[in-house]
């Protein structure tokens, strides 16, 4: 081979890496593969690249069905291999070896897992809001990660005055996604929260009654406690004006 000249590819599947140590800098060599898939394995695109330095030098496209090269050298190694019939032929079968083979081990726990997600729907406090608190849907657990949560009052689905997070991947395959109504709930209406997920055979919905039950839970309490405390204050008001320990007359 002349200076420059492609030697034949390695035996295997990857990406390899070759890094040459310097005093000033390190030089990278990457094959990387690629396989996207339509509909299963239907359709079926399979991408070789070569890059040095990030720079790509050439490129194997299964669409195309023969290298492209991107600069001189690239373009050098690029005829080289297209000009070797049985060498082409071994690699636009990878399209299959690679791409096919790999989607039969791998799809049945990545692309073809499902998992639903589990929903609640809570009162949480505002401190910088009054009133009785807002309410979350808190959607956890579910694979994949694509997913439409909504808050709808009564049959109306309230568009504004609706925050959610990111969807944050929880490391272990799952996801999880709140979703915070920043109105607070008004006494007497019904609120509830609509999941739609690729594990559902239909929209999941927090029940009507659950979500009525926990908000009025939630009003309740907080206007217990605004109770109970003006009657702390005024027990303790009226017995510092006339003297004494007010916890004497809270308790008599």
């Amino acid at each position: 081979n002349g200076e420059g000249d492609p030697k034949p590819e390695p035996e295997g599947l990857g990406v390899g890496t070759i890094l040459c140590p310097a005093l000033t800098a390190v030089f990278q060599f990457l094959g990387k593969f690629e396989c996207y898939f339509t509909n299963g394995t239907e359709k079926v695109r399979y991408v070789h690249r070569y890059l040095y330095n990030r720079e790509q030098l050439a490129m194997f496209d299964s669409d195309v069905g023969v290298y492209v090269g991107f600069n001189p050298l690239g373009e050098k190694w690029a005829r080289c291999w297209n000009s070797d019939p049985e060498f082409m032929e071994r690699k636009r079968a990878e399209v299959d070896i690679v791409c096919r083979h790999n989607y039969r081990l791998y799809a049945p726990f990545s692309v073809e897992r499902r998992v639903p997600p589990s929903v609640s729907i809570s009162l949480v406090p505002s401190s910088s809001q009054p009133g009785p608190g807002r309410l979350l849907c808190s959607v956890l657990d579910f694979y994949p990660a694509p997913i439409q949560v909504r808050w709808f009052q009564g049959q109306q689905e309230l568009s504004e005055h609706v925050v959610a997070t990111e969807v944050v991947p929880n490391g272990d395959w799952s996801y999880q996604l709140l979703v915070l109504l920043e109105t607070p709930p008004r006494r007497g209406l019904t609120y509830s929260c609509q999941v739609e997920h690729g594990s559902l055979e239909h929209p999941l919905k927090m029940p009507p009654d659950a979500a009525r039950s926990k908000m009025l839970t939630g009003i309740g309490g907080f206007v217990l406690g605004s109770l109970f405390l003006a009657l702390g204050l005024g027990f303790y008001l009226r017995k510092k004006v006339r003297g004494g320990s007010p916890w004497e007359t809270f308790l008599s």
